[in-house]
């Protein structure tokens, strides 16, 4: 089987800084140069950095639907990956895109599409960069309708049901997962959410979601994060509410790693 990444195996035991666990505890976001946490939602620089890490090598493209303020694509530049990003909001991928290219790498693609990563043509990525296919391609989706990130209907956000969501998010699966490489990974970063006093295990469905569209599971990753913008400042009040209704505070969220078989 061919390598999926640049690791040298015969010095297996200097590979301290490559993570090979299940659970990570991070405690601070990496915010070196053009990372930068001030939008709400986007996730922490070392989760695709991890990924790359373990499922690519210099060179390869990846590809995030689900850009955002383009942390992924920050970070495969850094480590020599071609990125594409699709994004929903014509104005983050502007204020995304200047930041990405502080840190250009001659020769490096890292470049954002404006479009519904549902429906868009994603054959043209591979026409524009004159590629067959992309080697990995993550997912952040919104945790449903916890943040509103936009008042577009076609933001996944905005899904007025469960169901709808799962079936916007299957949608992008589907239309992105057509031009991932075989035998190459994929992963979603996704975390639960209370609603009307019990837990909507969103990580779960959205794991059978990707399973349905014939991706084998190979990874579960808990992430352990202590600062969130959501809880800031009220760690006190989430810490009543705990108490006061039976629940536990989630300072966790999944990574489900997947690959893509020669089949599909």
């Amino acid at each position: 089987m061919e390598k999926v990444n640049d690791l040298d195996l015969s010095n297996w035991k200097e590979l301290t800084d490559v993570w090979t666990d299940s659970l990570w505890i991070i405690p601070n976001r990496d915010n070196s140069g053009a990372h930068n946490g001030h939008y709400h939602g986007n996730f922490v620089p070392q989760i695709p950095h991890q990924l790359l890490t373990r499922y690519t090598k210099q060179g390869d493209f990846v590809l995030d639907p689900f850009a955002g303020s383009g942390t992924t694509l920050i970070e495969a530049q850094r480590m020599g990956r071609n990125s594409i990003g699709i994004e929903l909001q014509k104005t983050i991928v502007a204020e995304a895109i200047e930041r990405i290219h502080s840190e250009s790498r001659p020769g490096i693609v890292a470049d954002t599409f404006v479009d519904d990563s549902r429906t868009f043509d994603t054959k043209r990525i591979l026409e524009t960069y004159k590629i067959q296919n992309v080697q990995f391609v993550i997912f952040h989706p919104p945790y449903w309708d916890i943040i509103k990130f936009s008042k577009d209907e076609n933001d996944l956000s905005n899904s007025k049901t469960l169901e709808s969501f799962l079936e916007n998010f299957r949608q992008v699966v589907n239309n992105t997962i057509s031009i991932l490489e075989n035998r190459r990974y994929c992963a979603v970063v996704i975390g639960d959410k209370y609603a009307k006093g019990q837990i909507v295990p969103l990580g779960f469905y959205c794991m059978q979601v990707m399973q349905q569209e014939g991706l084998v599971l190979k990874a579960t990753i808990v992430k352990n994060f202590e600062e969130t913008k959501g809880k800031a400042n009220q760690l006190a009040l989430w810490r009543r509410r705990a108490l006061q209704n039976g629940l536990y505070i989630f300072k966790h969220e999944y990574i489900f790693v997947f690959r893509k078989e020669a089949t599909q």
